[in-house]
């Protein structure tokens, strides 16, 4: 299996449990790796053959401005279920985490995997 890969993408968004939170958008992580067949695009060389990033990135800009989250748990589910059913991936890794939010934590989050055995 091949892997398509977005790290570090900064996005805002609507996510927590604690009034501060729902206050306002807070900055989250997400590092996306992506299982899918690359060999037709490398062949190809056409990215209708292929999952488009800038796709995945567009898309993913637009739910997290629409959409509000208590967990990132939740929005990871939601993340994988979207690259699955919508982008055709057999598998996903999903990393959200939260930077700065609990004072002398650099980073707090979640990793989740989907498709292979789950």
């Amino acid at each position: 299996m091949d892997i398509i890969f977005i790290d570090d993408l900064r996005l805002s968004a609507h996510i927590g449990i604690y009034p501060r939170e729902k206050a306002m958008a807070q900055m989250i992580d997400i590092s996306l790796q992506i299982g899918a067949s690359t060999a037709s695009a490398g062949a190809s060389d056409d990215i209708h053959d292929t999952i488009d990033y800038a796709v995945v990135v567009d898309r993913l800009r637009r739910e997290l401005a629409e959409r509000r989250f208590n967990l990132l748990e939740k929005l990871a589910e939601y993340i994988a279920s979207m690259l699955r059913e919508d982008f055709g991936a057999s598998w996903v890794r999903v990393s959200i985490a939260k930077p700065g939010v609990m004072r002398g934590v650099r980073r707090v989050g979640v990793v989740i995997e989907r498709g292979k055995a789950d």
